[in-house]
């Protein structure tokens, strides 16, 4: 005797979104790689869910669109190398310009990573994105030149820069460095070479008077 449809056993409905072994963490590691690698709009999402291990809809679901991806990556790689790089805890302003411009050259010719910066890249490769993209990465560059800015003056103030230096143009100055730097290092160019930028970019941070060093000295 044949079984009515009613029945018959449902079939079991197909998962939707993130499959249960998704590792979001893994994922948005593997995604980083890809725009640091190609870019903003070099980057296609099957590039992404390629890397990812994920399909379409599992990359929607957990991030949201390229865009919101894209931001996402940008905010832990900003992290990750904020944590490796507290330049702003060494004891001088200057200690702590040559080690982040140290940082730097590491960074950008390390050998477990693409080379170069993956902000650099951010900014070079993103013309053509939604104005609010456009808007959260100009406000990135703004807040690591401020941050820099700040170093520089806590420095005039404790009396190891020269109270006439003009900590924005020092900003301004060794952000661009930082620029080249990056673009050199997606380039090719060796760490070597990179660190003798370094060092000719520390000549010239401006050097607090020897009278001064002494006044201080005898101060403490």
């Amino acid at each position: 005797m044949k079984k009515s449809a009613a029945s018959s056993p449902a079939k079991p409905r197909k998962p939707r979104g993130r499959p249960r072994s998704f590792d979001r963490d893994a994922a948005l590691a593997a995604a980083i790689e890809v725009f640091w690698t190609k870019g903003f709009e070099g980057t296609s999402i099957s590039d992404l869910t390629e890397a990812m291990g994920i399909n379409p809809p599992s990359l929607y679901a957990a991030f949201g669109d390229k865009e919101r991806l894209f931001l996402e990556a940008i905010e832990s790689y900003e992290r990750s190398r904020g944590d490796d790089c507290p330049y702003t805890t060494e004891p001088t302003a200057r200690a702590s310009i040559e080690r982040l411009l140290t940082y730097m050259a590491q960074e950008v010719t390390g050998p477990d990573h693409p080379r170069g910066c993956m902000m650099m890249m951010a900014e070079a490769t993103s013309a053509n994105a939604s104005p609010k993209l456009r808007k959260a990465l100009a406000d990135k560059r703004v807040s690591a030149r401020e941050h820099l800015r700040s170093r520089i003056k806590r420095g005039i103030e404790e009396g190891d820069v020269p109270r006439d230096a003009d900590p924005t143009a020092l900003a301004d100055f060794f952000s661009t460095v930082m620029n080249g730097m990056a673009m050199m290092g997606r380039d090719g160019v060796s760490r070597r070479s990179l660190m003798a930028t370094v060092e000719r970019a520390m000549q010239l941070f401006p050097e607090v008077p020897a009278a001064h060093k002494r006044r201080v000295a005898a101060a403490a």
